[in-house]
């Protein structure tokens, strides 16, 4: 068994998430196909396998309790964080990865036919570019830009009464005082990532009606 194993099955347990063999090991295949890539192409600055179950998977699932249901845009996704370890939480939720870096993007088309993940589409698009034909119930983002930027950015691709979620470190207070004003902060939330002693916070937006 994969040495990994065990501290990522113990993290989803303190996030609240339902543990299985299949999901851990997917989990770390996905981490293995990202260390692989990183040795070529350095898409994520996070190299040692342990801070990668910390930093990139618990992380990215830190956010699973508190998403609405229904379906899910990851804008600047970068290499799948955190849509694809939601997406393999979560298979039953239809996700879209929007990344418009060439190389990243195409990790992306790799892993998700690698790890056979049947709900997740990438868009290869500046996200401003992106516009489907049906927009989204939750719009996120991880280290994408900031609250403004991400609103004028990606605010389209939320239904009217969609959500955005910014997964942010410390609590962004000088951000919040310059959302647009056409959407409204409902919440911020702190989140708890297991084994990380970094501040998280999840900032919840919302267009106003």
């Amino acid at each position: 068994m994969d040495p990994l194993h065990q501290p990522l099955a113990a993290g989803l347990q303190q996030l609240g998430l339902e543990y299985s063999f299949r999901l851990c090991s997917g989990l770390l295949n996905y981490l293995n196909l990202l260390t692989k890539w990183n040795a070529v192409y350095s898409l994520t600055a996070v190299r040692d396998a342990n801070n990668m179950v910390t930093h990139h998977l618990l992380d990215s699932l830190s956010v699973v309790p508190l998403l609405p249901a229904g379906t899910l845009a990851d804008v600047g996704t970068g290499p799948g964080l955190p849509g694809i370890p939601i997406a393999m939480t979560e298979p039953e939720r239809e996700v879209v990865l929007v990344e418009s870096n060439q190389k990243k993007s195409a990790f992306l088309v790799q892993a998700v036919g690698t790890l056979g993940l049947r709900n997740v589409r990438v868009v290869r698009q500046r996200v401003e570019e992106f516009h489907p034909d049906v927009a989204f119930d939750t719009v996120i983002s991880r280290a994408f830009a900031d609250l403004s930027d991400f609103v004028r950015l990606a605010g389209h691709l939320a239904k009217p009464a969609g959500q955005l979620l910014a997964m942010k470190g410390l609590l962004p207070h000088e951000e919040l005082t310059k959302v647009p004003d056409d959407f409204a902060c409902l919440a911020v939330r702190p989140l708890s990532v297991p084994g990380l002693a970094a501040a998280r916070h999840l900032v919840i937006l919302q267009k106003k009606q």
